[in-house]
């Protein structure tokens, strides 16, 4: 095949970032969607689509066909979309809804939107992030990781439903990732143990390759030294 089309959700974070760099320094063209404004300027290789909420499935497929009409195709979806909060269970209800929106429902709407692009492709790919704190939850972790145990599902009910086609499904279940909020949060912290976010773009660029081909439904731990 010709140069690969990437999709990137939450394409501004800091792990979208990472991602979006190797994706291009491997030579794909990338589409950046994220709630926030996208800083790279529109190139050849490089689609910013910037106040996307993903929540909506309607922005989601509007931003998916943005995607292909500009560069023919999707290959990949790559979602880093997401957040946290740490929130005891008896904490507002709010929380658990704000979660289960960030986490998972923009993941299920992205991989809605782009599906039909990407089983047009021999190669297509999506890799979601999970978390391992969605294993076994720890305090205050309750909302967040019933979120991301509903990533861990989508991807193995969606890797199923295609088993058939040459798309693969996967999901990368990172620990603590060396990010300036997460430092600012766990300041005492050894920073030198946990993830970088250079270290799972790897990972997650690693399953978005042919060399991959053979591994769906995967739910890969990526725990750096922690």
């Amino acid at each position: 095949m010709s140069q690969r089309v990437t999709v990137i959700t939450g394409a501004s974070g800091v792990l979208g970032q990472a991602l979006a760099d190797a994706a291009l320094a491997r030579g794909d063209a990338v589409a950046a969607v994220d709630f926030s404004p996208v800083a790279r300027e529109d190139g050849d290789d490089w689609l910013g689509l910037g106040g996307v909420d993903l929540t909506d499935p309607a922005a989601a497929q509007a931003a998916m066909d943005a995607a292909a009409q500009r560069f023919g195709r999707i290959d990949h979806l790559l979602n880093a979309v997401g957040g946290f909060v740490w929130q005891t269970t008896d904490g507002p209800l709010e929380g658990w809804d704000r979660m289960g929106r960030m986490n998972l429902t923009t993941v299920l709407n992205a991989c809605r939107a782009a599906l039909p692009y990407l089983l047009q492709s021999p190669a297509g790919r999506i890799v979601n992030v999970g978390a391992l704190g969605a294993l076994a939850a720890g305090a205050g972790m309750g909302a967040y990781a019933a979120s991301k145990a509903g990533v861990h599902r989508l991807t193995e009910a969606l890797a199923e439903e295609t088993r058939a086609s040459s798309l693969t499904v996967n999901a990368v279940l990172p620990s603590v990732i060396d990010t300036p909020a997460n430092r600012a949060d766990m300041a005492d912290a050894d920073f030198s143990r946990w993830v970088q976010p250079s270290e799972l773009a790897t990972v997650m660029l690693f399953l978005a390759s042919d060399a991959a081909s053979a591994i769906t439904g995967a739910l890969l731990p990526v725990k750096g030294r922690t």
